[in-house]
């Protein structure tokens, strides 16, 4: 197929682009660069004749109706996003911009595109709409995140996305173009942006710096291996049904203090240091807004689509530990630009 992946160069983006060149697919990766995309992410397709790259903002609707109709796409795979909480807090317009009206500007486009399709390709088509279990809300200590659990959106960046999901539903609804949607758990692996929560622990703790956790460390993600997840969402785009949505997540419930702790352990096992690396921990000022737990019920998915997660949350933690330690190529360039220094302080509106 010839597949749009958009955000193709960030974390998840740049996964599913090697999952689905690897299947054989032709794939446009169309990503603006911001901050987190990095084009070294996709080193091991970027000589791939069925690869291509499109360096272009998803706002901008002439760039995307130029590529929509050079590449003639069977499927678009929407993940371009402004995607970390903290980054949020302090700078709500750049999330806004991209996650609502960029999604907006992609959906027109593409529905453009799809109206003047013939008949068959236009039965064929679809647009994936990747998103977010933070869209809702915080869990307590019991239940999962379903497909029908209501919205309740704590930070700039999940409402962002929680707008974006609706817009999408409502493409869907109201234009009849076959939107179908996903929502995934925490993911983690190769290529994550050093600011997240598993890379920086990793980086610092080579470092002999400080690790970071905010609060006591008790609130709870579901954390899923990232090549699982790009997995997942080619299925979804494959088999799920129109109009609806589907949650993906790894059943790996963990502890943001148990996930640093985990770090550590395999740290001091591979490149034992002069101490013990827990003793780097420091408990710090929480997040504002920091939603306590998080867990997805995959249970439609593995169900109805015969997906799995196939790394339990100790496997793909040792598999990602491994690989920022041989990988310094790719993370040292980004470390040099973001480095460790907190982010998502709250500033004086008027500023």
């Amino acid at each position: 197929m010839r597949i749009i992946v958009t955000g193709g160069a960030g974390f998840i983006g740049s996964a599913l682009v090697r999952h689905l060149v690897g299947e054989g697919h032709e794939v446009l990766t169309i990503d603006a660069l911001t901050y987190a995309g990095n084009r070294a992410s996709l080193r091991d397709v970027e000589a791939n004749a069925r690869h291509r790259f499109v360096h272009a903002d998803i706002c901008d609707r002439a760039a995307m109706e130029q590529a929509f109709a050079a590449f003639k796409p069977e499927r678009v795979m929407h993940l371009a996003a402004e995607s970390h909480v903290d980054r949020s807090i302090s700078g709500a317009a750049d999330f806004v911009q991209t996650n609502v009206v960029g999604t907006f500007t992609l959906l027109e486009v593409a529905r453009a595109f799809w109206s003047q399709l013939p008949a068959d390709a236009a039965e064929a088509f679809r647009f994936l709409h990747v998103s977010t279990d933070e869209v809702y809300g915080s869990l307590g200590d019991q239940g999962l995140f379903r497909e029908d659990t209501p919205y309740d959106p704590s930070s700039p960046y999940s409402a962002s996305k929680a707008a974006s999901d609706h817009l999408a539903k409502a493409w869907a609804r109201t234009y009849g173009l076959p939107v179908v949607v996903s929502n995934c758990s925490n993911n983690y692996g190769p290529y994550h942006f050093p600011e997240k929560l598993i890379p920086l622990i990793i980086l610092n703790a080579l470092q002999g710096r400080d690790l970071p956790v905010y609060g006591a460390g008790d609130n709870i993600r579901d954390w899923l291996y990232v090549e699982d997840h790009a997995r997942a969402l080619d299925i979804i785009a494959a088999r799920g049904r129109i109009g609806e949505t589907y949650n993906v997540g790894g059943r790996n419930e963990r502890r943001n203090i148990d996930v640093v702790r985990r770090i550590c352990t395999l740290l001091d096992e591979i490149v034992p240091a002069n101490a013990p690396r827990e003793s780097l921990i420091r408990f710090v000022a929480d997040r504002p807004g920091h939603d306590e737990r998080y867990a997805i019920d995959a249970t439609k998915l593995e169900t109805e689509l015969g997906w799995r997660a196939q790394e339990t949350f100790d496997t793909g933690i040792a598999k990602t530990v491994r690989w920022y330690l041989d990988n310094a190529w790719w993370w040292q360039p980004l470390r040099e630009r973001y480095d460790g220094q907190r982010l998502g302080l709250v500033k004086d509106a008027a500023q």
